[in-house]
């Protein structure tokens, strides 16, 4: 194995981009490359220590070893001692029951690292009849991390193909329905010792701070037929979803710029999202006690109230949020003379203290790029519907309504168009609208940002501000890689619940992100899991000349490339089970 970079050209830079590869001789004498590993980008002490991690793998395998087996055709040793002897029929082995193990076993060492099976068998109690909640919960959380679904899929299929059962200890019966919804109806009143317990762990080990907040909503829908209930969360409000026609709920979340998750809570669809923010700041106060914090939001969170109790609090509560473009032309004339700070390469800005507060005005040449590619693009299309419609002979309700559906298909660039319509006759002229252009145009890649911060130094304002990616990745994370959505739920508070699992499962997905940071830069929790996903387990069954049958549940030896990723994460795979064997012919088992 060695390493293997490609260059390629993005927005006028230069890019590195790292695999790790695997020769392989092929029956022809031919050599063939496999990718094993692909580390995007990475920099030079990171180049440097997968390097050594990689000549520690030769790529030639040891010597093989050889095993001392007993077949039956084999004359036993120990016949001339009287000692009574049991054969194998090594011929007539047989494998059983191939399922998901590797996978299985690493996100059960992440929940018990965060030690979230004490934290939950301490309230989780047994059930009436033995059930254990605790395991239940990790089903259905590791569930989610790994393969989510319904739980009757769970129920019906995956429990079965993995190796849950054998790692935890347990039968089917954890898998049983009616304990997979039951769970969900005793979980959600941990929630507030949950984020406390799960905030000490990362501290001990991450060394998490809480010094930085960041807080931003989304919303998920439901395929339901309303009116529901007066009090049901399910209600119709803004989508960021683009799905309006379908009820929906919103959740907030706080997480650090590490991506740790603070908190989160389940709203009503129709919550404004500046109705939010001052019953958080009390959440986080309550929760964490009142130190000195940087909140740091979207500009659609804030109201010039919540800023200004923000302002007057003892201690005051430190901000950083966008505002809308509308402010910008406001403050325009005030931030002309101000000079242009270097806050990095591509980046500068212009401060602006003013009231108490700092004004930062941030031009990136990167976004710049973009925004006038999508624009000109955009533009390009309306353009060219503009001309077709034009040449068409509609009838005037026709002509509406086309124009109609090319304003929604290029609302940006519509705004730079003037379309005006005959008042008698179904045409009309269109032209460009060159004032606002140039305003666009000189406004493109700019973002306006508000601060009580002391701080006055660029780089680190826009660095606080870019920290914003982490929640929106949280959310990309909790809707694309750990499917949130379909909710197949019906009761609210089992709604809130399967949302409890996911934030379980995220907390898994977040907490092995940082490992790969800290120890295997370059590569995605996905593609770890993937990695640790090719290890299965079967059931090797031997029979015996006593009519019995040896059974040795065995899980796949890792190959070369996962085992450089087990040392990477500085991991070791357990022991492999002990053997059973049937106490009769086709009856039942017992541990050797």
């Amino acid at each position: 194995m060695y390493l293997r970079h490609i260059q390629r050209r993005k927005n006028g830079k230069e890019h590195a981009y790292w695999s790790i590869v695997e020769s392989r001789r092929l029956a022809d004498g031919r050599v063939s490359q496999r990718h094993v590993l692909y580390l995007g980008e990475i920099n030079d002490a990171q180049e440097r220590a997968w390097a050594r991690a990689v000549e520690v793998f030769p790529d030639e395998a040891g010597p093989p070893q050889t095993m001392a087996l007993f077949p039956e055709e084999r004359l036993d040793p120990t016949a001339d001692e009287g000692v009574p002897v049991v054969r194998l029929r090594l011929k007539e082995l047989s494998l059983h029951r191939p399922r998901h193990w590797g996978a299985c076993w690493l996100a059960l060492y992440l929940w018990r690292q965060l030690q979230l099976d004490r934290f939950w068998s301490q309230r989780l109690k047994p059930g009436r009849k033995g059930t254990r909640w605790d395991l239940v919960l990790a089903v259905l959380t590791i569930y989610r991390l790994l393969a989510p679904g319904s739980e009757w899929r769970l129920h019906r299929q995956w429990f079965e193909s993995s190796a849950l059962a054998d790692l935890l200890g347990v039968d089917f019966a954890v898998a049983d329905p009616h304990k997979l919804y039951s769970c969900h109806d005793q979980i959600l009143a941990h929630k507030s010792a949950l984020f406390s317990h799960l905030g000490q762990r990362w501290r001990d080990l991450f060394r998490a701070e809480f010094d930085v907040l960041l807080y931003d909503l989304t919303s998920t829908y439901f395929e339901s037929d309303p009116p529901l209930g007066e009090n049901d969360k399910r209600q119709f409000g803004y989508s960021r979803d683009k799905r309006p026609d379908c009820v929906q709920v919103v959740i907030a979340l706080i997480v650090t710029p590490q991506g740790f998750p603070l908190t989160y809570e389940v709203l009503a669809g129709n919550a404004a999202d500046k109705t939010t923010l001052k019953e958080f700041l009390q959440k986080i106060e309550q929760q964490y006690g009142k130190a000195r914090r940087i909140w740091i939001m979207d500009r659609s969170i804030p109201t010039e109230e919540n800023l200004a109790e923000m302002r007057a609090s003892e201690p005051p509560v430190q901000y950083l949020v966008g505002t809308p473009k509308g402010q910008l032309t406001k403050l325009e004339k005030d931030l002309l003379d101000r000079p242009w700070q270097q806050a990095r390469a591509g980046v500068t800005v212009k401060l602006l203290p003013q009231e108490g507060e700092l004004y930062v005005l941030a031009r990136s040449a990167d976004r710049v790029a973009k925004e006038r590619s999508m624009r000109r693009r955009q533009f390009k299309k309306l353009w060219r519907r503009l001309h077709e419609l034009q040449a068409m002979k509609l009838r005037r309700e026709d002509l509406w309504m086309k124009l109609g559906a090319a304003r929604q298909q290029s609302p940006s660039a519509w705004r730079l168009v003037a379309v005006a319509v005959h008042a008698t006759e179904p045409t009309f002229t269109y032209h460009l609208k060159k004032d606002k252009l140039r305003q666009v145009r000189r406004r493109e890649g700019q973002y306006l940002l508000r601060s009580n911060l002391t701080e006055t130094d660029p780089a680190v304002v826009w660095h606080y501000y870019l920290q914003l990616v982490q929640v929106e990745q949280a959310f990309r994370n909790l809707k694309g890689d750990l499917a949130l959505r379909p909710i197949f739920h019906q009761e609210q508070t089992r709604i809130e619940a399967h949302i409890f699992v996911s934030f379980l499962a995220y907390c898994l997905h977040v907490t092995l992100g940082q490992w790969l940071r800290t120890l295997a830069p370059g590569l995605t929790t996905r593609s770890v899991l993937e990695k640790f996903a090719a290890v299965q387990m079967v059931d090797v069954h031997i029979p015996t000349s006593d009519g019995r049958t040896l059974i040795l549940s065995r899980y796949t030896q890792p190959e070369p490339d996962l085992q450089l990723l087990l040392a990477r994460l500085k991991l070791e795979l357990p022991a492999q089970p002990p053997p059973r064997i049937t106490a009769t012919a086709g009856g039942n088992e017992a541990a050797l």
